[in-house]
């Protein structure tokens, strides 16, 4: 099993008897049995200090990966884990870390991007809304060929405690001559969460990385607008869990890419 670390850098709401702005570093593991804080003045924050007190956190194991979902402690938490050989992960599902944060006050939300359209000449040719049956979802799609398959362990439903009879709401694309690019372009952006939301006109806005945002679909229609409440809907029962999959068309036999994804808490 790898040893993993969620990781956060930033500045403080605490100040020294200077008065001086301080940085904090605070690491904890995903069941916070291990907690480290320490602060330091900003004009010492650099990935040097933040280098030092990994190794002070880790004297009895380094960890293999540290999580980091805030933007701006990546680049220097990145120097520091590549200094001491450490792997770090971008990713906005620290749970542990952002429940420690919230207890303690600080800040956790971070400032997202405007949705952006997804590239022209990415768009596939149609899509639907659809569900999945939790209990086939895994065998479905694990068994077979599929280029970009992304269905972390955490996610799969029996590990979410989900009934094997919960309908998994999601969204297929059918891309056309476009699938395998479209897949490769969405495996690249790390999809987080698809959200129905409503406007004018109404959208489907995927959430990605840590802070970017693409319009993947704009629509008017009534009948697509039930559909994306229903999906919205229906994510409240299957814990935000859902899918994205691309596939060039509805014959079945085929699939580029199929993400299971989870709306962030």
């Amino acid at each position: 099993m790898s040893l993993i670390w969620q990781a956060d850098f930033y500045r403080s709401p605490l100040q020294n008897v200077e008065g001086q702005i301080l940085w904090e570093l605070l690491l904890c593991d995903p069941t916070r049995s291990f907690e480290f804080t320490a602060s330091c003045p900003q004009s010492q924050a650099n990935s040097t200090w933040v280098s030092q007190q990994l190794q002070l956190a880790g004297q009895k194991k380094l960890p293999d990966v540290i999580q980091v979902f805030r933007p701006q402690s990546l680049s220097l938490i990145t120097t520091a884990g590549n200094n001491l050989g450490i792997k770090v992960e971008a990713t906005r599902r620290t749970l542990a870390l952002k429940q420690w944060l919230a207890a303690k006050q600080y800040p956790v939300t971070v400032d997202k991007l405007p949705p952006l359209p997804l590239p022209e000449n990415l768009w596939g040719e149609e899509w639907r809304f659809g569900t999945i049956p939790s209990g086939d979802i895994v065998d479905e799609f694990t068994e077979r060929p599929i280029p970009f398959l992304q269905i972390p362990d955490f996610l799969k439903p029996i590990n979410l405690g989900l009934a094997s009879t919960v309908p998994i709401p999601g969204v297929v694309i059918y891309g056309g001559r476009q699938s395998m690019r479209l897949a490769q372009w969405l495996n690249q952006s790390n999809p987080v969460s698809l959200n129905y939301i409503a406007g004018t006109p109404d959208g489907l806005i995927l959430e990605a990385d840590l802070v970017d945002r693409w319009v993947l679909a704009t629509f008017t229609d009534e009948e697509v607008t039930a559909a994306g409440k229903l999906y919205q809907q229906r994510k409240q029962l299957s814990q935000g869990l859902h899918f994205l999959l691309v596939q060039p068309d509805d014959s079945g036999m085929t699939y580029s890419g199929l993400w299971l994804l989870q709306d962030e808490n």
